[in-house]
């Protein structure tokens, strides 16, 4: 299971990697591997404001449909527009290739409330 030390996780199993104020999310390792193979990303709109715990879109796996909860407030800044051809990176490379959303955060204190790698590999245990 590849749960990287430099990213924060939620207990709803999405990922957050921090530039600055801009935050990029997705989902992890773990949650790839129980959702089985993504066939669809449901996007929220670029301009978009969400706030920490609200669903912000779905990913649909073969298996089921899951809802994305935002991790952090802000705006919506940029989607991961590559998923629309090829959803399947979210398994392939969930940290890298696989990204959802990039948010700027307008509370950045919420990381404080966001595992860090040590901490989610526990949870997940």
């Amino acid at each position: 299971m590849n749960v990287p030390d430099e990213l924060k996780y939620s207990a709803d199993h999405e990922w957050v990697r921090t530039e600055g104020d801009i935050v990029t999310v997705g989902i992890t390792d773990y949650a790839q591997g129980e959702l089985g193979d993504v066939i669809f990303i449901e996007f929220p709109e670029v301009g978009d404001t969400v706030t920490a715990g609200d669903t912000f879109g779905t990913v649909e796996a073969v298996k089921t449909v899951a809802d994305l909860f935002a991790p952090l407030s802000g705006e919506i800044l940029e989607v991961n527009t590559g998923l629309e051809d090829s959803p399947e990176s979210v398994n392939k490379d969930p940290y890298q290739s696989g990204w959802i959303v990039r948010i700027k955060a307008s509370a950045l204190q919420e990381l404080d409330q966001l595992m860090d790698a040590k901490a989610y590999k526990e949870h997940i245990s």
